[in-house]
């Protein structure tokens, strides 16, 4: 069953709206201290970003559902600090509790977010491993969608593209493969391509859209050749 985040791809769920040029970046004062309390947190070094994205993928579906955009990070980051040991369950329900001078060694001062925000981890990796697919190849994503390591685990092949056939445009390098990343199983590097589907292919008929096609970015072990 597709998971309630894997939303792309989806009808009924209406229009992507973007923000005007001139709107507030956050859209409540406390949006801004959730992203600076998840930054923090993330430089404690105690888990990657293809694991808070599945943190956030684990919350239970009426949670996902009913919670803002930074509600979800909130909630996702809570159950991180908890799973990683960072901080226990009742220390949540007596902040005092809490020893400040235990992470303050770790602490993210204002004056270095800039620059730790520059440095965001790459997701390339310097290890090179040989393109099993070339420019122009026709190829066929896994179905179904899941990731083939951890049951449940996450994944970055949407639900949507699984089983259908495509075409390589685009040779991206090895890059950390976010099915072992999220799970601390290695970053298991793996050789990423853009792929092109054709909007028939992912939805069937849909009307004055014969010529459209979607481009996603997908790493080797999602493909079977279709040549």
């Amino acid at each position: 069953m597709t998971r309630i985040h894997d939303m792309g791809g989806r009808f009924g769920d209406g229009q992507v709206k973007p923000s005007a040029p001139n709107e507030s970046l956050f859209e409540k004062p406390w949006h801004a201290r959730a992203l600076a309390i998840t930054l923090a947190a993330g430089a404690l070094g105690r888990w990657n970003q293809d694991a808070s994205r599945h943190s956030r993928e684990r919350l239970p579906p009426k949670d996902y559902a009913r919670f803002s955009y930074y509600e979800k990070w909130l909630a996702a980051l809570a159950d991180l600090l908890v799973r990683r040991e960072v901080v226990a369950i009742d220390e949540f329900a007596q902040p005092e509790r809490l020893p400040s001078q235990r992470l303050s060694k770790n602490a993210l001062l204002g004056s270095e977010v800039a620059k730790e925000l520059a440095k965001v981890t790459p997701s390339t990796c310097e290890i090179s491993r040989k393109p099993r697919f070339a420019t122009g190849d026709k190829v066929r994503t896994r179905r179904p969608s899941g990731n083939s390591l951890v049951k449940g685990g996450h994944t970055r092949l949407p639900a949507y593209a699984a089983g259908c056939l495509g075409k390589i445009v685009m040779f991206r390098g090895n890059h950390v493969f976010p099915d072992s990343n999220a799970h601390f199983l290695g970053e298991a590097p793996e050789p990423l391509y853009s792929v092109a589907f054709s909007s028939e292919e992912l939805w069937g008929c849909v009307k004055d859209s014969s010529n459209d096609e979607v481009i996603i970015d997908l790493w080797e072990s999602y493909l079977v050749s279709a040549n």
